[in-house]
């Protein structure tokens, strides 16, 4: 097969979460545990960090890989979902994973993936471990696809493990309190291996230092143990929170020789290095465009106050979610003095476009509805003046459209 026939085939193959839902969730370790042991247990090969959350996780990765970069070191970093290329999954040193690997690992295994009816996530997995072990990385940065304690990355034994803010998302398969995901979330905790938690939320304190101390792990709230003041290239005010927990993760990593001008250099260079795209991302000036993939009810808060600071004339949102989204915990986040142009993702999971017209209208958030994300955004730009400001979100799947 080319690797366009390959793509094809894991895409119409293989249960993907991101177009599927919860049916393409496998929510146990088995089949990853029997698909690593067939591939000879490459994550054994490697050294890792291990990175979970409900927001920042992402970020926070493409930090930590840019810095070891910086290092000097050859460093694998595995991240979902993709925008564009399948392949932004996969990356050593900011560079994707080779097409002709990804073509021969799918045949090599295509009988095993049939046999066990592996998800997308586990497949994804294992061929990141493979490719990582093949390459020979020093160190590979590993974020967390969904949850934590039955995630598919959670059979690595990692130098330490990240955990970014926690908040109300994929409640359906996590939880549905704070506490509820929180355990979710620690289960990437492991003995003896040092965890770092990247902002102290009161509420789920306690759940991390209680499985903290039953797995005898040393246990550090960035926010309250950091105080060194770094910048980076990635925008937004809300990488402050995330900035933190790195530097908390980069001072407990042994064996790596980091200096503060490695940290520096790498948090200004971030998307250069690592290929880092839909955080709050500038497209244009003139209207001034601005993307970012934040999706949950505390990822857009975040978001929304950023906008705030934002100078322009009139503001225009390109605007979708997918079907499993709460819109009555996130829509009201939304400014009403906007212009709204209202979109569906090209992706069945993607939500209708007027269903989201009508629930915005409820309560205020006026505009029309556009049958493609493509559609919205042309539409935005023909609205807007050079002074304005364009806004697009509320999904990944939006922001992969545009960018």
């Amino acid at each position: 097969m080319t690797y366009k026939e390959t793509l094809k085939w894991m895409f119409a193959q293989l249960p993907m979460y991101q177009l599927k839902g919860n049916s393409a969730y496998h929510a146990k370790l088995d089949g990853i545990i029997k698909f690593a042991e067939h591939l000879k247990n490459p994550q054994n090969s490697f050294r890792s960090i291990h990175v979970a959350g409900t927001n920042g996780k992402g970020s926070s990765s493409h930090m930590l890989a840019s810095i070891l970069q910086e290092a000097g070191y050859k460093v694998g970093l595995y991240t979902s979902p993709h925008l564009k290329d399948f392949r932004e999954r996969i990356r050593i040193n900011g560079k994707k994973a080779d097409k002709q690997f990804v073509v021969d690992f799918i045949a090599e295994h295509q009988t095993f993936l049939n046999l066990h009816k592996l998800s997308f996530f586990e497949m994804t997995v294992g061929m990141a471990f493979s490719y990582f072990a093949a390459k020979d990385v020093d160190i590979a940065i590993i974020e967390v696809g969904l949850g934590g304690r039955l995630d598919s990355t959670n059979i690595i034994t990692p130098e330490v493990c990240l955990i970014t803010n926690i908040g109300f998302d994929h409640m359906d398969m996590l939880g549905t309190t704070l506490p509820e995901i929180a355990m979710e979330k620690a289960g990437i905790i492991k003995p003896g291996i040092p965890v770092v938690i990247s902002e102290t939320q009161d509420e789920i304190k306690t759940v991390f230092e209680a499985i903290a101390n039953k797995n005898k792990s040393s246990l550090v709230f960035a926010d309250t143990a950091i105080n060194e003041h770094f910048e980076t290239s990635l925008l937004g005010s809300y990488q402050r929170k995330n900035i933190t927990g790195v530097l908390a993760v980069i001072g407990l990593l042994s064996g790596f020789e980091i200096s503060s001008s490695h940290i520096k250099e790498g948090l200004l260079n971030v998307v250069h290095n690592t290929g880092l795209q839909g955080r709050w991302q500038v497209l244009a000036e003139s209207p001034k465009i601005i993307c970012d993939t934040a999706h949950n009810r505390e990822g857009l808060t975040l978001v929304l106050e950023q906008l705030k600071n934002e100078v322009y004339g009139e503001l225009h949102i390109v605007l979708g979610f997918v079907k499993d989204k709460k819109l009555d915990t996130i829509l009201p986040l939304f400014p009403r003095k906007a212009h709204y142009y209202f979109c569906k993702p090209n992706l069945p999971r993607g939500l209708d476009e007027n269903i989201l017209l009508k629930e915005a209208n409820l309560i205020g958030l006026n505009g029309k509805s556009y049958s493609s994300v493509n559609k919205a955004y042309q539409a935005a730009k023909c609205s807007a003046e050079e002074e304005d400001l364009i806004f697009i979100g509320g999904s990944n799947f939006v922001v992969a459209e545009v960018v």
